[in-house]
């Protein structure tokens, strides 16, 4: 069994909520860039939320902007997105790992998988 990483995917009707956790496996410090991606089959990676370096503020994509909200509990060693009024456009499996927040327009860049994913799918 690959290592679970990432949980709290499912089925959600549009409009629904839910929410996913990342326990990285690798110890980090508290202050290291992490966030999600998410992949659609053959689609490229999408960034979704990364916390920038410098003022440790967390920079969305504006697909999920207003939607999504990442959170981070240190003392659990666990990182957060809670998706609300979820869309057909956001089935994907999402993926947690290091990130980076461009210098010159905030694209967010992301360092491959921490884990197999957990899939995503909104549908009626």
């Amino acid at each position: 069994q690959v290592q679970q990483v990432e949980s709290g995917g499912g089925l959600v009707q549009p409009g629904g909520s839910l929410r996913l956790s990342c326990t990285p496996t690798r110890p980090r410090l508290d202050d290291d860039a992490i966030g999600w991606f998410r992949q659609a089959p053959g689609k490229e990676r999408e960034g979704l939320a990364c916390i920038r370096s410098t003022d440790q503020q967390t920079i969305y994509s504006d697909s999920v902007k207003g939607r999504f909200t990442m959170s981070r509990d240190d003392a659990k060693k666990t990182l957060y997105l809670q998706m609300n009024r979820l869309k057909p456009e956001d089935t994907a499996v999402y993926h947690c790992s290091d990130c980076t927040v461009r210098l010159h327009d905030d694209w967010l860049t992301f360092f491959g998988s921490w884990g197999q994913g957990t899939q995503v799918t909104v549908s009626s």
